[in-house]
Order: C-alpha cells, then sequence, then structure tokens
C-alpha cells in the first residue's frame, strides 16, 4: 500500500478541488491520505481540529483519511501545548524555521513524528549528520514534499534540490518519506515518476520505494499506538463494568467499583454470616478445605487397617520383608571364596592349533623319499 501523509487542506478549499485530488490519489494506487492544516503562531488554550471527519462527497473504496496537523516552530520555548495538540490530530508534524527550533525537533521534542521543512527557502544553517541521524535513531521521520518543486519557480526549485542533496547525504537516505503537499491535483505524481524524480535528485530507488510505503506505514502505525494504547505497549480493550451486589434482605449490601477505580466502603461484618437452608451456619473456604483433608485422612487410616489387620491368637503372623529376602538369596558368607581355594582360570580352548610334532622330531626320523631310495640302493 502506498501512503500520501501531506494533501494541503485549509477551511476555504472548495470540496469539489478537494474530491478530484483523493480520487486522483486513489487512482494512481494511494491507500491512505492525509489531509494537513498548516498552524502559524503559538497555540490557544481551547484546541480544536478545524477537519471535518466526514464529507459531502463519497470517498473511494478501500481509502483511508487521516488528520495532520504541521506546526511551523521558531521557538520551542513558547509552545507548551504539544501534547494536546497532538492528541487531537492523527498525525502532527514540525516545520522549524530557525537552526534552534531545528536541533530541538531533532534532539528533545518526542510528541511529532515528522519533521516537515519548507525546502524551497533557503536556511541559515546546514544539515549535520549528528542530529539527523539522531532524529532517525528516535522514529522521527524526513519529509520530502515535491509538489514544492514542481508546482514553484526556477529560484524556489534550486534551493529544493540544494536542500534534498543536503538531507539525502546527512541521513545516507535512511528515514526518508516522500509526501505530496499538491494544493490541487495537478500536483500529484504517480509513484514512478515520484521514483525517478528522487533518483534524479540523489536518493536510490530502494529508498525512494521505502519513502513511499514503509516508513510512512511506520509512522501511521506508531502515531495510532500512542493514541490507543497503554505507553505504546498494551492496546486498551473495553472489558465491561463490573455489576453492584444487591442484598437478598432488601439491604445496601456491599459497595462494588463501577469499574472507575471506585471500591466498596462498606465492610462486611462478622455477625452478617450467610447461612444454608438447614440452619447450619455457611463455612468459610478454609474451613471446607480442612473439613475435607481430615475426612480424606481418615478414609486412608480406615483402607489401611482393612488391608494389613492386625494379628490375632491363632493366625500366623505376615512374614516380614526381610525375611523374604533372607530365604531367597544366599547369605553374604557363602559368596566369601579363601585364597587358597582360589584356582586360576583355565585357558580357552584353541581348536584351529593343530597339534605338531618337535621340532627334534622332524629332523630325526627319515622322510619317505628318504626310505624309497635306500630300499633301491640295498
Amino acid at each position: 500500500m502506498l501512503y500520501d501523509l501531506n494533501v494541503a487542506w485549509s477551511p476555504t478549499k472548495e470540496p469539489l478541488e478537494l474530491q478530484r485530488t483523493i480520487s486522483f490519489l486513489s487512482e494512481l494506487g494511494y491507500g491512505t491520505i492525509a489531509l494537513n492544516h498548516i498552524h502559524h503562531g503559538p497555540l490557544p488554550s481551547n484546541i480544536v481540529n478545524p477537519i471535518p471527519t466526514s464529507f459531502q462527497f463519497p470517498l473511494p473504496p478501500k481509502t483511508v483519511l487521516l488528520r495532520r496537523c504541521t506546526l511551523v516552530l521558531s521557538d520551542p520555548s513558547l509552545n507548551h501545548r504539544l501534547t494536546a495538540l497532538s492528541s487531537v490530530y492523527d498525525i502532527l508534524a514540525l516545520r522549524p524555521t530557525t537552526e534552534k527550533a531545528f536541533l530541538a525537533a531533532c534532539l528533545n521534542l518526542s510528541e511529532h513524528s515528522i519533521i516537515s521543512l519548507d525546502l524551497t527557502q533557503r536556511f541559515p544553517f546546514h544539515f549535520k549528520p549528528k542530529p539527523l541521524m539522531t532524529a532517525v535513531n528516535r522514529g522521527v521521520r524526513f519529509e520530502i514534499c515535491y509538489a514544492q518543486a514542481t508546482m514553484e519557480d526556477a529560484n524556489a526549485r534550486r534551493n529544493f534540490i540544494s536542500n534534498c542533496l543536503g538531507i539525502f547525504r546527512a541521513t545516507r537516505g535512511r528515514g526518508i518519506v516522500i509526501s505530496s503537499e499538491a494544493k490541487s491535483a495537478l500536483g500529484v505524481r504517480g509513484p514512478a515518476d515520484v521514483v525517478n524524480l528522487m533518483a534524479v535528485w540523489g536518493l536510490g530507488r530502494e529508498k525512494g520505494l521505502e519513502g513511499l510505503g514503509d516508513n510512512p506505514r511506520a509512522v501511521v502505525i506508531n502515531e495510532g499506538l500512542k493514541r490507543s494504547s497503554f505507553r505504546g505497549v498494551v492496546d486498551v480493550v473495553y472489558g465491561g463494568e463490573r455489576k453492584a451486589f444487591k442484598d437478598t434482605d432488601g439491604g445496601e449490601g456491599i459497595k462494588n467499583g463501577s469499574g472507575n477505580g471506585e471500591k466498596g466502603k462498606t465492610k462486611r461484618k462478622a455477625d452478617d454470616k450467610e447461612t444454608k437452608a438447614d440452619g447450619t451456619p455457611q463455612l468459610s473456604k478454609r474451613q471446607a478445605k480442612k473439613q475435607r483433608m481430615e475426612a480424606l485422612k481418615a478414609a486412608e487410616a480406615s483402607s489401611s487397617s482393612s488391608k494389613n489387620p492386625s494379628p490375632i491368637s491363632g493366625s500366623p503372623a505376615p512374614e516380614s520383608v526381610d525375611s523374604k529376602i533372607k530365604y531367597q538369596y544366599p547369605p553374604p558368607e557363602a559368596l566369601v571364596v579363601p585364597l587358597q581355594q582360589r584356582q586360576a582360570p583355565s585357558p580357552p580352548p584353541r581348536p584351529w592349533l593343530k597339534q605338531t610334532l618337535p621340532v627334534t622330531a622332524l629332523l630325526l626320523e627319515p622322510s619317505v623319499e628318504s626310505k624309497r631310495r635306500l630300499h633301491l640302493l640295498k
């Protein structure tokens, strides 16, 4: 899914022009669109979101509309209501105009998720890698709005390209969010054209695709977790309310909280114990458990006594286990053999060795051939 987190909105903008812009973005493949309201000056005490939640025209199918505020920041010490401002909008972005405000947005402030600069202006400071990479590691993204170059004059386009090169060099293409900031449908470009345009200005193709998909998606998810979860970890789910306890006798009974942190203020007295239908007092869980354990021990004792009855007169005593072992195995004295009676083990038979005559017998006894020759000589 493709994201465009900056579509210009103002209270005086015609709904028909806004409808054309949203429809054209949907046809180009952008599924999540954020309507941006730019706020100048200090924040009021009562912050109200002027962007309506519903419009008079129908939205394209499978299109998500978000409400965003971009605060123009010149002095970070004058705005103390950034937390209240971020809770009113879906996305909060800062547009610093001075070096002090830019460093504060990169290093100190934590309510925003995007730093959106007006790149058509010439800044009195340089983009250094250390503060920009610190902001990227903190989860803050830098926004590049391509409509600032396509809809302005040549001088603004020259400043835009120079500032883009400085940001790309300082961040090495990481943490970049690409948006349009289009005031009309003529300022919108397709995703392929945007990637090629960023490649001409110094951003790689892979980083350009991340700027249209992965990085803005991370911004939307993180902002949603900030507003709908507990400290960005556990999502808040409605679990119902606890019902109040009503006494059967018509009294007030025990007072339970309604789920908003209220605790029961009336304590239960020791005399107000419940009783059963037969009049016996209701036992506590500890007493009932103690009775069950005693009954279980009594049952085990009775079963063991029935299996092993006590010996009476005339009945043979049961044999013990030691006596069975005594007659089943020989005594240890029979296993001991004196040293004099021990015999060396005989060697195993070796049938493969043939019994031969000694060497002297072979030398003295004449062979058959010699006997035949002696017989012929005689």
